[in-house]
């Protein structure tokens, strides 16, 4: 997948990695310019390549009583918004094909989460919109099984796809992730670790997802030198409050200082050829 395939999409230096960040789901207009203001002009700065993202609606919760959305058409509008305000593009995900055709209206990258990467009829739907689409890796799912999802979208006519690793399930409540996976599925496409998602601690019994964002910069070091083409990361202003994942969210005064050490390993890694 060619980057510069993704409107607005800034900074296109293939030395460096590209950057897929924002909250977990859209909670109002004012916190999501806020962050993309931010990120903005952190990505700016260190010539990072940026996607702003942002769920419209959250389908896959826990409990009945969790945060789902504030109205899909005004999420949508928002991501519609921080793409105007600040030129980048912006990514989503979507839960069904009437999701794909909607949510294509108003961003640049249709996501398809983790647990429903194996479903054709959405992921066909999603690569039929034209749109670049981002398939999560299932935490169920093996590397090289990828290739299976990733040529779906490729046999409906649509090249601009990428593979997203976000973990793998290691027993009832954590996630481990696989850096075998990263050179194996980068043979299939442009691939991106999902940083704090690979961090959650899902299935407590609380009903609430657990986190450990204290790893974010480990496993983003170890994204980098592994030769991930990009790198997906949640971030809030108060992740403590956040209506969604705020347990494994990077708090964004963090981001500057973590960028800018990760974008240092990717010259040093360069240089080894």
């Amino acid at each position: 997948m060619d980057l510069q395939n993704i409107p607005n999409i800034k900074n296109t230096d293939a030395n460096n990695f590209f950057l897929l960040a924002g909250p977990c789901a859209i909670e109002g207009e004012e916190m999501a310019l806020r962050i993309a203001e931010k990120v903005v002009k952190i990505t700016s700065d260190l010539k990072i390549p940026y996607v702003f993202k942002g769920s419209f609606k959250k389908a896959n919760r826990s409990r009945v009583d969790s945060f789902t959305g504030i109205g899909d058409e005004k999420a949508l509008k928002i991501l519609r918004k921080v793409s105007e305000t600040f030129d980048v593009p912006t990514v989503t995900d979507i839960h069904t094909n009437e999701d794909a055709e909607r949510a294509a209206q108003y961003v640049d990258i249709l996501q398809i989460p983790a647990f429903l990467v194996r479903q054709t009829d959405l992921v066909v739907a999603a690569a039929q919109t034209g749109k670049t689409v981002n398939l999560k890796k299932g935490q169920f799912m093996s590397p090289e099984a990828m290739q299976h999802a990733i040529r779906k979208v490729h046999d409906s006519g649509n090249q601009n796809a990428m593979i997203t690793d976000r973990g793998t399930m290691f027993g009832y409540q954590d996630m481990v992730v696989d850096f075998r996976g990263i050179p194996t599925m980068k043979q299939y496409g442009t691939t991106v670790l999902d940083v704090t998602h690979s961090l959650q601690q899902p299935n407590q019994s609380s009903g609430v997802t657990g986190g450990r964002p204290d790893m974010i910069e480990t496993i983003a070091r170890a994204g980098i030198v592994t030769g991930v083409d990009g790198l997906f990361i949640e971030t809030h202003f108060d992740p403590a409050n956040a209506k969604s994942d705020g347990a494994n969210m990077l708090q964004i005064d963090y981001l500057e200082k973590l960028l800018s050490n990760l974008v240092a390993i990717r010259k040093t890694v360069n240089t080894l050829g």
